[in-house]
């Protein structure tokens, strides 16, 4: 059995307190535990400043580059292994323990791949150069230099791997070193990560940390020169972005929470043809992928009123043959939920949406026996799939996410009508619109744009090459407005931007050059 120690301050560190227990979701049996309690939080983060910030900032953009490929090599190295722990801990199926670690060793790629290309330049030079006033004497350049603090990375509990080395790959780009925070219950997956990350050799003493116990106070330690960044609920976000602290000294905060992602499928879509089985694919791998438990997947189905049967047929055909049970056993193609707790979330949120009038045409609130598990062990809910017959009355069904393996058909009429149940979601990550007709496709798309971080338009042209709406992409902005959090991450060099500070240099212009010359430009 794993015992799971924290490293801060260049060491391993055993916690104290009473033991917390990590579970196998599917079988209930105990896989793993951490002390939770007695970290020094403030000298931690002390230590990360005064001997991984310098260490980061002494690099060039390619330096820090090719110590992130060293790191995606450890993981790869590892993989097989890494994918055992997200199944043991996690309760992931191959295919989703993959999911989370490919992309994890994906994203550091990328990144990896983006510090080479910036070069031998230490900061950023944002825009070009600018004249001011009529003589060209006097000019302003725009530069991003890292802060001189630390990260605090607090992820969430269902993307171990890829949520810690998504966070950390662009901090430790931008030259600001990093103290991550993963969630308790699945923490065995991103402690073995750390441990391969500091075996690989190519961390800075002090660059990287990682805290496997209580949050205790390390919020308060944050200041002017800090970064904090949260995956997690909504409700959560909201109360830790209000600290004083933070908000006294302007601490950098981005959060990324709920989403009530949607799903539209266009009336001209037929039946059968290859736009409307990307749709009820997408629909049901977001369903079942992860246990449901994916920040990006579809929630909101929008269907025309008189298509709803048919989809809904289609949708039911496709999850008759999920087999729901320990990942560990072939053929099955869903596993439990993360926790008791994430179990009683969901059940509830079900039971919520059903007493508020949607109707559950396939599974249902309850949990269930899951296929070779002995006894009523295991977090095991079925592959649900709700109705609301009118959109007008379900307004339950925009405001509450149920994190777990269910969506919820509801019917429209005009494009203008699903764009608005799209905004009553009050914001989110993703919505992706199917659908050959370029108008309605154009007027959903760019009407639901400013609730949405990202947006998908989806025919019969991509099939073979559309990987789905749940995947994240390092290339492309992670986030949303409103209900989402406000935040955004990824995005290429544009996620660089949460951990380096903009200023306008200005005076004489050779001079400006001079200064300046050690930058490297985006593009």
């Amino acid at each position: 059995m794993e015992n799971l120690r924290s490293y801060l301050g260049g060491r391993w560190i055993d916690g104290s307190g009473d033991r917390v227990d990590l579970f196998n979701p599917a079988t209930e049996e105990v896989v793993a535990g951490l002390l939770p309690d007695g970290l020094d939080y403030g000298a931690a983060l002390a230590f990360a400043r005064t001997h991984g910030g310098p260490s980061l900032r002494a690099m060039s953009f390619a330096q820090r580059g090719a110590m992130l490929k060293s790191l995606a090599g450890a993981l790869h190295a590892k993989r097989d292994e890494l994918l055992d722990i997200a199944t043991l801990n996690g309760g992931n199926t191959r295919s989703d323990a993959k999911f989370d670690v490919d992309g994890a060793i994906g994203t550091l790629t990328f990144y990896a791949e983006l510090g080479a290309s910036l070069g031998d330049g230490r900061w950023l030079l944002d825009g070009p150069t600018v004249s001011l006033g009529r003589s060209s004497k006097v000019t302003a350049q725009h530069v991003l230099t890292p802060r001189l603090g630390a990260a605090v990375h607090i992820n969430a509990f269902n993307f171990p791997a890829w949520g810690l080395a998504e966070k950390a790959a662009v901090a430790l780009l931008a030259g600001v070193p990093v103290l991550a925070r993963p969630a308790p219950a699945t923490a065995w997956l991103a402690a073995r990560v750390m441990e391969l990350f500091l075996a690989s050799g190519a961390l800075p003493e002090g660059a990287l940390s990682l805290a496997v116990g209580a949050p205790g106070d390390l919020l308060d330690h944050l200041g002017a020169q800090d970064v904090f960044a949260f995956t997690g609920s909504g409700k959560t976000g909201a109360l830790l972005r209000a600290r004083p602290n933070l908000l006294a000294s302007g601490t950098h905060v981005n959060v990324e929470a709920d989403s009530l992602n949607g799903a539209v499928l266009g009336p001209d879509v037929e039946r059968g043809g290859d736009t409307w089985t990307l749709m009820v694919s997408d629909l049901v791998r977001d369903i079942t992928q992860k246990a449901g438990q994916k920040c990006t997947a579809i929630r909101r189905v929008l269907v025309p009123r008189e298509r709803l049967d048919e989809l809904q047929e289609d949708v039911l055909d496709r999850l008759s043959v999920v087999r729901t049970g320990d990942p560990r056993i072939e053929g099955v193609t869903m596993g439990p939920v993360a926790t008791a707790a994430q179990l009683d979330h969901v059940v509830g949120g079900l039971q919520r949406l059903i007493a508020s009038g949607a109707r559950a045409v396939a599974g249902g609130a309850a949990r269930v026996d899951g296929e070779g598990v002995a006894g009523a062990k295991g977090y095991f809910v079925a592959p649900t799939l709700l109705r609301v017959d009118d959109a007008a009355t379900g307004d339950l069904v925009h405001s509450l996410e149920v994190f777990g393996p269910s969506a919820t058909l509801v019917p429209y009429a005009t494009a203008a009508e699903a764009v608005a149940l799209l905004a009553r979601g009050g914001g989110g990550l993703v919505t992706t619109v199917y659908s050959e007709d370029r108008a309605f496709a154009a007027e959903v798309v760019m009407g639901t744009a400013p609730f949405h971080g990202r947006v998908a338009a989806v025919n019969a042209k991509v099939a073979g090459a559309w990987i789905g709406p749940g995947a994240v992409l390092p290339q492309l902005v992670h986030g949303g407005p409103g209900h989402a959090g406000g935040g955004e991450e990824l995005g290429g060099a544009r996620a660089l931007g949460l951990y380096l500070q903009r200023t306008a240099i200005q005076g004489y212009g050779p001079l400006v050059e001079h200064i300046t010359a050690g930058g490297s430009r985006v593009g």
